[in-house]
């Protein structure tokens, strides 16, 4: 006999405006206790020190959190130029300085080559896994690793702000997998002056906006009340990059029981990926192939 999961069964997003100072992880479980809900998750982890949109999902909303991984997302972040630190951000040991400081025009043409399709080698100090083990941990024992360069998509970089000659604020819009003490680290080596962040905020990921973030005061405060429930999106919300499409009461019924199911489509083409909602409510996310949604994820709510 299966155990029952404890909790609730709620589904849907909540945006957190993630203060500094706490690990994604644990603002997912401070929600999950929030909501006394059977599963939650979150897309796009933030360094304990980053601020802004951490998009946590509960219960049937964590099958769509690949496509909000999979999104654009947008930082702002302040780079200290002439250090770097052995973390790549303000908590790190100090092991290199300059006295060079280089010109806002040098700095903007430098940002040039971190645009487009790039290859970025992720921090010492990060959650990519080497042998089985996090990065980080071999980092804290003392050990220097290899780490593979990956693709990342930038779609955009640029200086917002000179406050003084140490520092350059920026704003990136990247895809899945950036690193931005990264970005500081080589724009730094670039310049030759070296650079670490100082400060790092993600102002949206995909459709959730900071400012319309919670704050976990606020979570604290509502926990398990109905006015908390009222923050909560609709699990929907996580596919809004995909194109919805309407299932007749048949297909329906097929779709949740994982057959592919009749769709009502104007505008997909054979293979497009997309989601089938019925009266308003989601069903399946799958494949369009000739008038049918053939499903990968079924929504049980």
């Amino acid at each position: 006999m299966a155990r029952k999961r404890k909790g609730r069964a709620v589904s849907g997003w909540l945006v957190v405006d993630k203060p500094a100072g706490i690990t994604s992880t644990a603002v997912v479980n401070k929600v999950r206790w929030a909501f006394d809900a059977q599963k939650a998750g979150h897309a796009g982890t933030l360094d304990p020190d980053a601020t802004g949109v951490l998009a946590v999902a509960l219960g049937e909303a964590t099958k769509t959190v690949p496509y909000i991984t999979d999104a654009l997302k947008c930082y702002r972040f302040l780079v200290r130029l002439g250090v770097s630190t052995r973390t790549d951000d303000a908590e790190g040991e100090v092991i290199a300085t300059s006295d060079l400081r280089p010109a806002d025009d040098e700095i903007a043409a430098a940002l040039a080559a971190f645009r487009g399709e790039i290859m970025q080698i992720p921090p010492q100090f990060s959650a990519v896994k080497i042998d089985g083990e996090r990065a980080y941990d071999l980092a804290r024992d003392g050990e220097t690793v290899e780490i593979a360069a990956r693709e990342l998509w930038v779609e955009s970089l640029e200086m917002i702000a000179r406050p003084d000659a140490d520092h350059v604020e920026l704003e990136m819009v990247c895809g899945k997998g950036g690193y931005v003490r990264a970005i500081a680290r080589d724009l730094g080596a670039a310049l030759g002056c070296h650079g670490h962040v100082q400060w790092l905020r993600r102002t949206w990921s995909g459709p959730f906006d900071a400012e319309d973030g919670i704050s976990l005061d606020t979570i604290d405060r509502l926990a398990r009340t109905e006015e908390l429930e009222t923050h909560l999106l609709p699990l929907e919300k996580g596919l809004a990059d995909l194109p919805e499409l309407p299932c007749t009461p048949e297909g329906a019924v097929r779709l949740r029981n994982g057959n592919p199911g009749m769709v009502i489509s104007a505008n997909c083409e054979y293979g497009d990926e997309a989601w089938a909602s019925y009266q308003g409510q989601p069903i399946a996310v799958g494949i369009y192939k000739a008038g049918e949604l053939h499903p990968s994820r079924v929504f049980n709510l």
